[in-house]
């Protein structure tokens, strides 16, 4: 039985359509439609029925894939584990939101090079939203984001949590009092990306607590958001984390507010099953670079203390930035 044809099951199985399947291992649907009839002559069953968008697995199909999974995963250990890491080549694509680029990405670039001298990175940078789409559709090999991905064959490992206040330009002089959500919205409101976790918990905890909408600026850009704060254009709910120069610089102040801001979570996905053991490696540097850096953060950049918890707990487990 020939182990390509075995994998190419296993992905048409996973993204269910002939074209990205192709795509994925870089060959054409007519050598990923043969490779499946060939399977299934071999097997004597059919292994999926065929429909005018997606495929989907028989009953024969779902068992046959147990086994196929397993074969797989066993064949890229088996080739992982005879390798030199600094001999390891090839591409690895990965999804990052611009909250962690402009956090911990950097260390964990570097540490990825240091571990594989010889492995290229592609890097994707935009929001959770798209970035989900991206890894659905098998662009990419892992994310880093703030969602938990579902699917059976989908791996979530936790990286980090980054606490989250509201800052200003220091020009602004609000930096010394205890401010309420009203004094918040009297000021133009900056947030990520329309129907995000923040923007959309921020549209609810005005309307709860505020007692009227607030128009909330949203941006896809994360330093363009930084830029407008620091020029003093409106007010942020971001991590410190990320604006901690311009905090040493003075030119934002962490602002003092009656109600606490959630955390935001950040997750890394990525396929189990047959994708190769580098990808988990490559996961569990990220983990590890993640909350090295968290626990190196300055106590000034946590959580207000002596705030009132939101009403509303902050779920990021949709859609974020």
């Amino acid at each position: 039985m020939n182990m390509r044809f075995v994998e190419t099951f296993v992905w048409l199985a996973k993204l269910r359509n002939f074209r990205l399947t192709a795509e994925k291992l870089h060959t054409t649907q007519a050598a990923v439609s043969s490779r499946i009839a060939t399977l299934e002559q071999e097997l004597g069953v059919r292994l999926f029925d065929r429909g005018d968008r997606e495929v989907t697995l028989t009953l024969e199909g779902g068992k046959a894939l147990v086994y196929a999974d397993r074969l797989v995963r066993t064949m890229h250990e088996m080739f992982d584990g005879m390798k030199d890491r600094a001999l390891v080549g090839g591409v690895v694509r990965i999804g990052v939101i611009e909250t962690i680029i402009h956090a911990w990405f950097p260390d964990l670039m570097a540490r990825i090079h240091r571990s594989y001298p010889r492995l290229e990175v592609e890097l994707a940078g935009d929001t959770t939203i798209r970035l989900i789409e991206q890894f659905s559709k098998g662009h990419l090999d892992l994310i880093l984001q703030t969602d938990t991905v579902l699917g059976a064959d989908v791996q979530n490992i936790p990286l980090c949590d980054f606490p989250m206040r509201w800052v200003g330009a220091t020009s602004l002089n609000l930096h010394g009092e205890m401010l309420t959500l009203a004094d918040i919205a009297a000021f133009p409101v900056l947030s990520f990306s329309r129907n995000s976790g923040p923007h959309r918990f921020l549209e609810k905890l005005f309307d709860d607590r505020a007692g009227r909408s607030v128009h909330i600026n949203c941006m896809t850009s994360v330093s363009a958001m930084v830029r407008l704060v620091n020029d003093g254009f409106g007010l942020a709910m971001i991590p410190p984390a990320i604006i901690q120069r311009e905090l040493a610089q003075g030119d934002v102040q962490l602002l003092k507010v009656d109600t606490e801001m959630p955390d935001m979570a950040l997750v890394c996905s990525y396929r189990g099953g047959a994708e190769s053991p580098l990808i988990q490696q490559i996961a569990s540097l990220a983990q590890q670079t993640a909350q090295e850096f968290a626990s190196s953060l300055p106590t000034e950049v946590a959580r207000q203390p002596g705030a009132t918890a939101a009403s509303d707990p902050w779920s990021l487990g949709n859609r974020s930035d």
